[in-house]
């Protein structure tokens, strides 16, 4: 048997849904789509470009890559109070694209992997304090050490806990050139040089120790050296900039323990100017202030410390031309930003109309 229904005497004439407008409906699709990306960019890929050449030659001026936040896990707004898709500025002006007047506490979903020796990682630059931790600048490098490790470097190498690091496959240093007549920028373009320039009645380039080896067969070189700090030299740009008591360059450094969740380290003499920036900057804590051999924090002298989270170590893979942890200390574990996989595009700023794309890196895995 077959039931039917009754019109109820109550019942109203059925209505068709009123078309939208044509802005509304575009106004929906545009913020549809700026929701997505929004979420898109924060919790799994975002792009970036490489303006500098602190990491060549294993990535370039130029290099557009995709960074990964669900390797290390993305971290939740510290600053919510933003303009979305973008980062310190609004796109093409010098107006702050943010506020912080609210600030939340930071917390990292859970990723895949950890922060591992020889990644390629980008974070916010630590000692960067005119904006909050998860807009300040971003910055590329590979990973030397983790949070535990003890780094140092002996006549250019680097060494973890006593062994020798791996050695990125492109790493480049300085080199002296003595030719018998003057190199066109066009010549070194030859080489992938592309920032040459005069020394000592000759030339100074960052380039491979490979590639110096080529130079140095060539009939007009006459000479080529590596040019590198000698151990003992103590530079006052080098972290922990006491050079009286330190005497580290970028080619001679530590060892240096790298500050790992949990341990608790002694505060004197030795230490505090190795940590005093962490404990002061990096750590949440208020009032901490040192005086002679002493730290206090709040008020209270310490004599020990326990860190509250991990640190890391980077490094340019262009040694000599990468402002790094060498310079400015330890990367805090909640300013990572990502691990950069992918290489997805690639321009070359000398190139010219004919040879702008760099077709050779397009959708390389970073390594």
């Amino acid at each position: 048997m077959k039931l039917k229904f009754k019109k109820s005497a109550t019942s109203t004439p059925s209505r068709t849904l009123a078309r939208k407008g044509f802005f509304r409906e575009w106004g929906d699709a545009i913020l549809f789509a700026v929701v997505a990306a929004t979420l898109i960019r924060w919790a799994t890929f975002e792009a970036y470009v490489i303006p500098t050449p602190s990491m060549e030659g294993s990535l370039l001026v130029g290099d557009y890559l995709f960074v990964s936040k669900l390797h290390y896990g993305p971290r939740t707004p510290k600053t919510p109070l933003q303009v979305p898709l973008t980062h310190q500025t609004i796109w093409g002006t010098n107006i702050p694209s943010y506020s912080d007047a609210i600030q939340l506490k930071q917390y990292r979903l859970p990723g895949f992997s950890e922060v591992k020796r020889g990644d390629v990682v980008v974070f916010n630059f630590p000692p960067e304090e005119e904006h909050p931790v998860d807009l300040r600048t971003n910055y590329i490098k590979r990973c030397i050490g983790v949070a535990g490790d003890t780094i140092s470097i002996r006549d250019m190498k680097a060494y973890i806990n006593g062994e020798p690091a791996p050695v990125p496959e492109k790493i480049q240093f300085s080199y002296y050139l003595q030719s018998e007549s003057a190199i066109s920028p066009k010549e070194f373009l030859k080489y992938n040089i592309a920032d040459p320039y005069t020394a000592m009645g000759g030339y100074a380039v960052y380039t491979t120790e490979a590639t110096a080896k080529t130079l140095e067969a060539l009939p007009y070189i006459k000479r080529v050296e590596v040019i590198k700090d000698t151990a003992g030299y103590a530079d006052p740009a080098i972290f922990p900039f006491v050079p009286s008591q330190y005497k580290w360059n970028k080619d001679n450094f530590g060892p240096l323990y790298i500050p790992k969740k949990g341990v608790t380290i002694k505060l004197d003499s030795a230490t505090i100017p190795l940590y005093e920036m962490v404990i002061r900057r990096y750590e949440g804590n208020e009032n901490v202030e040192v005086q002679g051999n002493t730290l206090t924090i709040g008020g209270k002298p310490q004599t020990q410390y326990t860190f509250k989270q991990n640190y890391y170590f980077m490094m340019g893979d262009n040694r000599h031309n990468s402002a790094d942890s060498r310079y400015w200390g330890f990367v805090p574990e909640d300013h990572i930003v990502g691990k950069a996989v992918l290489i997805w595009m690639s321009s070359d700023p000398n190139g010219g109309v004919s040879g702008k794309i760099r077709w050779n890196r397009i959708f390389k895995i970073i390594e």
